[in-house]
């Protein structure tokens, strides 16, 4: 079994003070003043750009990130990151088109690229993720901001700091990142 890890550096091109882990860090600040570049050894990570998970999320796969802010359009540097955990099971999410799981729902079982065509949905406000990992992006296609969600209920998006987005489209994070 590969053991994950990450890779902070305080500069672009892997440069400067580094901070290494493979769990969550809830405050980068702590090792490092800054972070602008990345090495993901192993395993997939979410980075935040405001410290206990707030704030735009980004996905990390396996590579190298010399100047991700460049790369995302990132405003910010990295200031706390999550571990995604390997699933080897099944994916099961079930969307609601209002908050508190009111209004039209669908049961998902693999990605969606655009709920408005596949359900006919013009909004998704609040989910029960039953099995598995995903990533909900705020326009069709796995485009725009994105949010992470892992097992558990969501009740109301906007009370995530998430005000203002409209997710669109869903994605499994499958095995293959690790």
């Amino acid at each position: 079994m590969n053991l994950m890890g990450i890779i902070f550096y305080e500069d672009r091109n892997f440069q400067g003070r580094h901070y290494e882990t493979s769990s969550d860090c809830p405050e980068l600040t702590s090792y490092l003043s800054r972070c602008h570049s990345c090495r993901v050894e192993s395993g997939c990570f979410m980075v935040y750009d405001r410290p206990n998970f707030m704030g735009n999320q980004y996905f990390m796969k396996r590579g190298e990130y010399a100047d991700y802010m460049s790369m995302m359009g990132m405003s910010d540097c990295i200031r706390s990151c999550r571990m995604i955990p390997m699933h080897r099971g099944s994916y099961k999410m079930k969307i609601y088109e209002r908050e508190n799981f009111g209004g039209q729902s669908h049961e998902l079982m693999d990605d969606c690229d655009n709920i408005m065509d596949r359900y006919r949905m013009s909004d998704c406000q609040s989910c029960n993720v039953m099995d598995g990992h995903w990533l909900m992006y705020e326009q069709p296609h796995y485009r725009g901001r994105m949010m992470y969600l892992r097992p558990g209920e969501y009740r109301n998006f906007m009370n995530m700091g998430m005000s203002g987005m409209r997710f669109m489209s869903m994605r499994r994070i499958m095995d293959s990142c690790y």
